[in-house]
């Protein structure tokens, strides 16, 4: 992946040319940032670029021309590479702000397969996925719920061949019983970094479009299953879901429903049992805004099952007599 698809780019197309005194930055992916470098360190370059102060690591730096030494770096209307201010903040997940490129199923399950995973509890199993290198990771509720003994099941993939590893330190983050979402981390030792998925947008979709969902369906790990969206608004229990002909089942729960580029528009929770191809995923705004408020469902050791702690409505005030 390109350094833009990491890192949570900000393109500032500029269409005068830069300052004569200030210094150009070149990355690989060529691209360039463009201030005035107030400091070099070993691993990264400390840069002002008027309205905010960035760090660039040095590993994604192809070159440095300092003020006085060469010509102005192009301006975007003159070069094909635009001029970037790089947001090199950590971000807690990653989402594109175009549409992605369409591509096959096949090459998207290749691509990002990894990123899913299987979430075990001694009362059953359902499906996940990670949002982040850091093992921060995606499930329903219900999945978890009543369960503090989790453990999740990745498939990395060494020499082309997929090698299942089992992760029993994993911590539970955040819940929203009423959205049916949680948030989980593993905490191994051990641990790697991990592939992630990018959230797209459900918004963007139309009824009729291709996605495609993978998961554990029946505990039958890596299963793929396609489908159309059927509408983006079909209404159970006073919550909005997207209905999809992608087949869901019981293992299938807490697992990503993707666009056909590869974006999470969903989280898949539940089906009518009665029917075929009448599945049914959380929107991804929803799991956005879990996700940007998390610290509003943080889970409580005190209160396992649920992360609201209700307080007891006041009691009717009596008058009482004088003396009492």
């Amino acid at each position: 992946m390109s350094f833009k698809k990491h890192l949570a780019l900000t393109v500032l197309l500029f269409y005068s040319l830069p300052l004569a005194s200030a210094d150009v930055i070149q990355l690989k992916d060529q691209a360039a940032v463009t201030g005035k470098i107030l400091a070099e360190k070993p691993d990264a370059i400390v840069v002002d670029v008027g309205y905010t102060v960035l760090i660039v690591p040095r590993s994604v730096v192809a070159n440095i021309s300092r003020s006085g030494n060469v010509a102005p770096a192009p301006t975007a209307a003159a070069s094909n590479n635009p001029v970037v201010s790089v947001n090199l903040l950590p971000q807690f997940y990653y989402s594109n702000n175009r549409p992605a490129t369409v591509q096959d199923v096949q090459d998207l399950v290749k691509q990002i397969g990894e990123a899913v995973v299987q979430v075990r509890t001694p009362g059953g199993l359902g499906s996940g996925f990670f949002i982040n290198a850091d093992g921060y990771l995606i499930t329903n509720f219900h999945v978890i719920e009543g369960e503090t003994e989790i453990s999740v099941e990745v498939y990395h993939q060494h020499n082309g061949q997929l090698d299942r590893e089992t992760y029993k330190q994993v911590k539970i983050i955040a819940l929203n019983k009423f959205h049916d979402l949680a948030l989980l981390r593993i905490e191994d030792k051990n641990a790697p970094k991990f592939k992630y998925v990018v959230l797209g947008s459900s918004d963007g979709l139309s009824v009729g479009d291709s996605v495609f969902a993978i998961g554990s369906p029946m505990g039958l790990e890596r299963t793929v299953t396609s489908g159309i969206l059927s509408t983006k608004t079909r209404q159970l229990e006073g919550e909005l879901y997207l209905q999809t002909t992608a087949q869901i089942n019981p293992g299938n729960s807490g697992g990503p429903l993707f666009n056909l580029g590869g974006e999470v528009v969903g989280v898949t929770n539940m089906k009518i049992t009665f029917g075929e191809g009448l599945g049914f995923a959380i929107p991804v705004e929803l799991v956005r805004s879990f996700l940007d408020h998390r610290d509003a469902f943080a889970y409580s050791t005190d209160n396992p099952n649920n992360p609201y702690r209700y307080l007891e409505p006041p009691g009717r005030t009596k008058n009482k007599p004088a003396g009492e």
